[in-house]
């Protein structure tokens, strides 16, 4: 009997097939993992938060990315691409062409029923390993619902839930807010499942 085998890729390599791709994969301990696409709401709801979120907040400089820069948590061997991703201060870069930073102090997830349960989970606890890392907000899609995690000096997470159109976001790591109405502009609910 022959067993299967996966090939396993340097991050060299996999930065070279990523460089040169159709399509984003994640890397994950020497695997190429492809990635699904993003529905209309999925963008929309990114392209919200990151429409409103101010790049000088009280003096000090942010920089925002969207989905398509890269992740990379050295710990476990694994790039990533997160919705959202906020630094306070100057990134930090994994080379000079600026595809990867190390640095996040703020991470956002928007939900889709497939990916739910990796980003509430695994890929939260992969984040945790980030030392910057402060905190995590996951945006459900087909409702009013948000999730906030916030690192406490002891090294807790706290989890805050927002439910409602009514309801406001407010950051604990940067002083920022969003009402979910905001966050939520032009994202149709029709024909979505409630989240579980």
């Amino acid at each position: 009997m022959v067993l299967a085998t996966t090939k396993r890729y340097t991050v060299a390599e996999y930065l070279e097939l990523e460089e040169k791709a159709e399509f984003k994969s994640e890397f994950v301990d020497g695997e190429i993992i492809p990635m699904a696409g993003a529905s209309a709401n999925h963008n929309k709801i990114a392209l919200n938060f990151c429409r409103l979120f101010p790049l000088s907040i009280d003096g000090q400089e942010y920089d925002t990315f969207m989905s398509d820069m890269r992740l990379w948590l050295p710990d476990h061997k694994r790039y990533t691409y997160p919705d959202v991703v906020v630094v306070a201060g100057s990134s930090i870069f994994t080379d000079d062409k600026q595809t990867a930073i190390t640095n996040p102090c703020l991470i956002v997830e928007i939900l889709s029923n497939s990916t739910q349960g990796y980003d509430r989970a695994d890929k939260f606890k992969l984040y945790r390993s980030i030392p910057s890392f402060a905190e995590y907000i996951l945006i459900y899609q087909n409702s009013y619902s948000v999730d906030q995690y916030n690192k406490q000096k002891d090294g807790r997470w706290i989890l805050t839930e927002y439910l409602g159109e009514d309801a406001v976001l407010k950051l604990e790591s940067i002083s920022f807010e969003i009402s979910l109405q905001d966050l939520y502009k032009r994202v149709t609910f029709e024909n979505s499942q409630i989240p579980q």
